[in-house]
């Protein structure tokens, strides 16, 4: 169950949610979308999201129930859980969830299952997109709200901007460099360049840090293995070479094993910068901590955005008009701003209610409906991409 204590931090890598797919299922005769339509599938920028567009026709034959097939029981997607479950109560819609263990092909079932069901609105969640993508299609022919994060098809798409999300750290690595440091500084960049979606947030991290005169990148590497064991082992060989490190930058676990072989090696300073990105529980220690090594790691909010897609899912079953894309945004965890990220967590209604807290959460685009719905994205849709 999702543990609603100690919870900030507590969400896996960006790599876990890109898989996640959120499918409402359902259908009707009216307005029916053509079967086979491919929608849009040409890259397409959408202008911000009209909040007050026209509502359109609500789909006529589905039922009032949101529900979850949910991938596996991981802290992210406990949290999903958290903000769905909490929308659906706020909205009057019955909340049902089941459990897929990993295993795709009991996902497409659950999914084939609700939509002859005629459940009004579902999030699924798998392993194997690609797998998963004709079922989440059938959906969107059958008249179904569908969303994703990352992967297409969707009436409505999720997605985190990554060169952003490095930016977001690299930023903060940069603002404690001329604080703390004087301008100057020796930096390690531990990377995950080999993931093709993921190689943005490191981009965005040599941009900024080349353009200071006073920093050198001493190391630019992915370890291998992408875990904590690997960042200790590539660290260690780092300082062999370069035994005074001021900066560590990568994804948390990696950075978290950094700072085990600098503290092994007794090179560990309150004045150095580490920070990842993933807002993992050990880093959030080391962040509470104060005098730690460890200044901040990015993370993103998923009982949040789960609050968001709830909400959508009920405005599609009343046939008014929602986005067609949302961005998830980064937030850098410090230890001034822990204590309202941990509260937003628990509460996503009160952050969504909040326009200045959700807009610091979420970015929405475009705008879609139940009778527009063969407009639906089946592409990689980015915000960054222009």
């Amino acid at each position: 169950m999702f543990d609603l204590k100690n919870i900030a931090g507590r969400w896996p890598t960006w790599s876990a949610i890109a898989l996640l797919s959120i499918a409402p299922i359902g259908g009707s005769t009216f307005a029916r979308a053509q079967q086979g339509t491919s929608g849009i599938t040409q890259r397409t920028v959408f202008p911000s999201f009209n909040p007050n567009a026209p509502s359109c026709n609500a789909p006529a034959d589905l039922t009032r129930v949101l529900a979850y097939v949910q991938e596996n029981d991981r802290d992210f997607l406990q949290g999903v859980d958290h903000g769905l479950s909490m929308a659906a109560k706020n909205r009057g819609l019955e909340y049902r969830r089941v459990l897929a263990e990993n295993d795709v092909g009991k996902a497409i079932a659950q999914v084939q299952s609700l939509v002859a069901a005629k459940v009004g609105a579902m999030v699924a969640t798998s392993s194997d997109p690609v797998a998963f993508s004709p079922a989440l299609q059938q959906a969107i022919w059958s008249g179904a709200f569908v969303g994703t994060i990352v992967p297409p098809p969707a009436t409505l798409l999720l997605n985190a901007p990554q060169y952003r999300t490095g930016k977001v750290l690299s930023d903060a690595a940069i603002d404690h460099i001329n604080t703390r440091l004087g301008g100057k500084a020796k930096v390690v960049l531990l990377t995950q360049d080999t993931m093709e979606f993921l190689a943005p947030r490191f981009a965005a991290m040599r941009d900024g840090l080349n353009a200071m005169p006073g920093v050198t990148i001493i190391a630019d590497i992915a370890p291998k293995p992408v875990t904590k064991e690997g960042g200790a082992a590539t660290m260690k060989t780092i300082l062999l070479a370069n035994p005074d490190v001021d900066v560590v930058l990568g994804a948390d676990a990696v950075v978290l094993g950094a700072l085990e072989a600098l503290r092994a090696a007794g090179k560990d300073r309150p004045d150095q910068f580490l920070g990842g990105i993933d807002g993992e529980p050990e880093a959030v220690v080391e962040i509470r901590k104060g005098n730690s090594p460890y200044k901040a790691s990015i993370s993103l909010s998923s009982p949040v955005f789960g609050y968001a897609m709830g909400q959508f899912a009920a405005d599609w079953l009343e046939g008014k008009s929602i986005p067609q894309a949302m961005d998830i945004l980064p937030i850098a965890l410090t230890s001034a701003n822990l204590a309202q990220y941990e509260a937003d967590l628990l509460d996503p209604a009160s952050a969504y209610a909040d326009a200045k807290r959700r807009d610091a959460y979420l970015k929405m685009y475009g705008n879609i409906c139940y009778d527009s719905r063969d407009r639906y994205i089946n592409f990689p849709w980015s915000s960054e991409l222009k």
